[in-house]
């Protein structure tokens, strides 16, 4: 299994400062995800980069996570290049920071990029799903319920953990 095998990946900063990251895994995997899930909490807005084919192509959407951070949830309205880019490609990554666009983000920051794939919110599951979304974002209720809105989750594969400028660590989900 994945989770029982760390992996060091070799990472080369710009500074050549040779760093690596790191996977983590049991119990250090465990206390980064309770870490990722406060963070989460704390962010309304992420970054979602879709592909069309010929250039990638980012939007802001306001997201929730599962408890697990197995998947994100964000809505999106149909008549939208995010949405037809997503139709056509749905592997995605989405970018959450905390920066304020001061020089102390070099040192303070936090950017977490999550990597997956995006599917419809099933109908089993969308009354939790939704829960989840507007306990978040209660605000978006009247445009979640819109019938030109798309509902989403975005099945995580992965995480990538920046902190400190250079800090980089992988959590698989």
């Amino acid at each position: 299994m994945k989770d029982e095998i760390a992996s060091v990946i070799p990472h080369e900063p710009e500074g050549g400062a040779g760093e690596t990251f790191v996977e983590k895994i049991g119990l250090e995997k465990e206390e980064c995800l309770g870490r990722l899930r406060k963070f989460f909490e704390s962010q309304p807005l992420a970054v979602l980069a879709t592909q069309n084919g010929t250039a990638p192509y980012v939007s802001l959407v306001a997201f929730a996570s599962n408890e697990r951070l197995t998947y994100i949830l964000f809505s999106t309205t149909r008549a939208t290049r995010k949405y037809s880019n997503l139709m056509a490609n749905p592997e995605v990554s989405l970018l959450i920071d905390n920066r304020k666009n001061k020089i102390e983000d070099f040192r303070d920051a936090m950017a977490v990029t999550a990597l997956g794939r995006v599917e419809p919110v099933e109908d089993f599951e969308l009354s939790i799903m939704k829960k989840i979304y507007l306990m978040k974002h209660p605000y978006l209720e009247d445009f979640l319920h819109s019938p030109t809105t798309a509902f989403l989750k975005i099945r995580i594969e992965k995480y990538i953990v920046v902190t400190r400028f250079q800090h980089v660590v992988e959590v698989s989900v």
